[in-house]
């Protein structure tokens, strides 16, 4: 179907752009919206007539959003989850998550202008983009963390994670401590020291 844009919309085009798209795509979603028009002769003949208009508004609204785009951007939210020792979410960060959490820092935005591939499901800083116009996107990181601590080290550039493993690398490596053999000692020999501390202790049974 062949469509008017009436604002920009991501890998189609701008304002004004007469483009072709699934004819699923304009009815459910672009029409319904008002994000576009059919691209017949009648629609062709109002938008120019209300071209002037509708980029005046476009500008207004792109420059609102990027004013407001100024104290979003780069925001840290904290969401302090559970999680397993490997760092796995017991649930998720979903939209609605990150709506309240810019809420709480005192910017109001709405879900459809939250841009997550997928929920988040484990530990760590996460950036999450955030669409204030079909022309103007921040970015805000999601500090997902298993406590206030954690989440104030995440803050500072550490990898909780990473640091947690070596931790236990560590302790493991210590549980599985093995004494150190002599590499010039033939196959079957025993060590000096050895043989000292034996002869030794049939001297004590002896006596």
């Amino acid at each position: 179907m062949d469509i008017i844009l009436l604002q920009r919309i991501e890998k189609l085009g701008t304002i004004g752009d007469v483009v072709s798209v699934k004819d699923g795509y304009a009815r459910n979603y672009l029409l319904p919206q008002k994000k576009a028009l059919r691209a017949n002769d009648s629609n062709r003949k109002v938008f120019e007539a209300n071209r002037e208009r509708l980029e005046k508004e476009n500008a207004e609204r792109r420059t609102e959003a990027e004013k407001q785009g100024e104290k979003v951007d780069g925001t840290e939210i904290v969401l302090i989850r559970a999680s397993s020792n490997t760092g796995q979410l017991y649930g998720s960060v979903n939209v609605r998550d990150i709506v309240a959490g810019l809420a709480d820092k005192g910017h109001e935005i709405d879900k459809k202008q939250v841009i997550m591939g997928n929920p988040i499901k484990s530990i760590g800083m996460h950036d999450v983009r955030i669409d204030l116009h079909p022309e103007v996107s921040v970015t805000i990181k999601a500090n997902v963390a298993r406590s206030d601590d954690e989440a104030e080290l995440q803050s500072q550039g550490v990898d909780v994670m990473a640091q947690m493993f070596e931790e236990e690398q560590k302790a493991q490596e210590g549980e599985g401590f093995t004494e150190a053999v002599d590499p010039n000692l033939e196959p079957g020999e025993i060590p000096a020291d050895m043989l000292e501390e034996g002869a030794a202790r049939e001297e004590d049974s002896e006596s």
